[in-house]
């Protein structure tokens, strides 16, 4: 039995309503415990803030197309090795052989684990899988140490759904969908621009309207995502279904969204990156800022999340399901990409990409990420993100933090982007709002915990995980969030002044529901058919 007491810590728990208060914490075998005795080992944390571990409820860190993004950034290994870390001595069960591997925007799955820890992070989704190449996705998890992992399933433009829409069979659709979690071990929906990949196949670029037929005039965008929606709900999955809507990326695309939005309202729904879906204009003519209009929307209907998707300027690495908006990059920036078909389920595109200060729409999108935080009411629902690596790596989330709660340190920033596009933003307006610690650890933790339905996770009650993150205060937040005191993985020590000391394997949290077992002939059928892999080989 393994028990510690972490005393004299400010304690930021937005959960259960503590904010800095100064409590001790109590540990016994990985879970927060009401008291120990007098005797137990301490841990001080004196003047320091205690948080717990960090959530990333979107990023893209262990799928086929992570793979295949490490494979077109070479140059990137090269620059940046990571050595094996020098872990502790002892050799406790909990203590593995430390690895090498490489670093960049998409770091290899050791690297992955280790510097998601280094920052005190311990719990990581992988927001984009395609269910045939599930078993891969699992396979890179098990390489990735430390942090707990899940994975939300592609299913917008699988054609054996679109043909239960056609043919108006939504229970089977419904069933479908839990069987295509349960096999490939996923924990949620996902929908990538429903019905585009799949148009896209066929050489359509754009989604005009969420009424667009996709082949059968019954099969469209907006029915994929009331099916999908409504399946995600009736099986009462933990999160809801999580979306990228139509038209990413384009100007005026603020519209697709708000009527994605209308269409699922009073329905519980996430809207994923919503920096990339939140501009204004017009095609082909103008730019702006829409993302008042996101946070009006979103402030009236409780139903509704998101997380905001922040573009970051320095290298990044967009991939996506979307095919069409890698596309689109590739042609716009003269920029090596790759685009690949998934059987009959989704897509895949890669473009590397560098968000530069002096480009125009690269500061916009900069802009409009900033304004979704700051004119956010709720930050339980509006969750932090990069989207991993897309609109930047997950190691540049304490500078994001840095820029929410600093408005001197965000003007300083402001001056040196492309004004061009920033009429009339808020930002540029001189919006004051700074977030609170707290508000921190609602939007990287308790937020996303509680949109996950984690029950275990993002707070420090009894009976939580003791997944936990001791900062040293530092009024450079870049500085304070980069390098934590301590991080507990389930009550384990393993970072301590910036120093990795453990590595053990974190947990898979995956979704079973049940569904008519009769649909598994149809679906079997359907598979011998038009599928290259079997039935019974299918899934993680």
């Amino acid at each position: 039995m393994t028990s510690l007491r972490i005393t004299g810590g400010a304690i930021h728990d937005p959960a259960h309503g503590i904010d800095g208060d100064v409590r001790d914490i109590c540990i016994r075998d990985g879970r927060v415990v009401a008291s120990l005795p007098d005797d137990a080992p301490r841990l001080d944390a004196r003047d320091m803030v205690v948080m717990p571990g960090g959530i990333d409820i979107h990023a893209h860190v262990a799928s086929a197309s992570v793979n295949v993004a490490r494979r077109m950034l070479p140059e990137e290994h090269a620059t940046d090795p990571a050595r094996a870390p020098a872990l502790a001595r002892e050799r406790d069960a909990d203590v593995t052989i430390p690895r090498s591997g490489s670093g960049g925007t998409v770091p290899s799955t050791f690297t992955t684990g280790y510097r998601y820890a280094g920052l005190g992070y311990t719990t990581v989704f992988d927001a984009a899988v395609a269910p045939i190449s599930a078993r891969e996705t699992h396979a890179q998890f098990d390489d990735t140490p430390i942090v707990d992992t899940g994975c939300y399933i592609l299913m917008g433009n699988d054609a054996y759904l679109h043909r239960q829409i056609a043919a108006g069979e939504h229970d089977r659709a419904r069933d479908y969908a839990a069987w295509l979690l349960r096999a490939a071990k996923g924990y949620a929906i996902k929908i990538v621009n429903p019905g585009g990949v799949e148009l896209w196949k066929r050489n359509v670029r754009e989604i005009r309207s969420l009424d667009d037929p996709v082949g059968d005039p019954k099969v469209t965008p907006r029915a994929i995502l009331e099916t999908l929606t409504d399946a995600a709900n009736a099986l009462a999955l933990p999160h809801p279904v999580h979306i990228h809507c139509n038209n990413l990326g384009l100007a005026g695309n603020v519209t697709t969204t708000l009527d994605s939005m209308r269409t699922l309202a009073g329905r519980r729904a996430h809207f994923t990156h919503l920096q990339f879906q939140s501009y204004a204009g017009e095609r082909g003519k103008s730019w702006a800022s829409g993302a008042r209009q996101i946070t009006e929307y979103m402030a009236a209907h409780p139903e509704t999340s998101g997380d905001v998707g922040q573009v970051m300027f320095g290298p990044a690495c967009t991939l996506t399901a979307d095919g069409a908006v890698e596309y689109l990059l590739h042609t716009s920036t003269g920029r090596k990409w790759t685009n690949v078909d998934i059987e009959l389920e989704t897509g895949c595109g890669i473009v590397p990409y560098t968000y530069r200060e002096k480009a125009a729409v690269a500061s916009l999108q900069w802009v409009v990420g900033l304004e979704l935080f700051l004119l956010s009411s709720d930050p339980w629902r509006l969750v932090l993100s990069t989207d991993h690596p897309n609109g930047g790596s997950f190691m540049s989330y304490p500078q994001l933090i840095h820029l929410l709660m600093d408005r001197a340190f965000r003007d300083e920033q402001l001056k040196r982007i492309n004004p061009k596009m920033l009429a009339g933003s808020a930002l540029a307006d001189g919006l004051s709002r700074e977030y609170t610690m707290n508000e921190i650890a609602i939007i990287t933790r308790a937020g996303p915990a509680r949109l996950l339905g984690l029950a275990n996770k993002g707070h420090l009650g009894v009976g939580a995980d003791a997944d936990i993150t001791i900062y040293t205060r530092d009024a450079n937040r870049s500085q304070m969030f980069a390098t934590p005191r301590y991080v507990l993985k389930a009550g384990t020590l393993v970072v301590e002044e910036g120093q990795l000391r453990r590595a053990p394997q974190g947990q898979r949290h995956q979704v079973s529901p049940g569904y008519d077992t009769a649909v598994e002939r149809d679906i079997k059928q359907y598979f011998d058919r038009y599928l290259s892999v079997s039935f019974e080989n299918y899934g993680a």
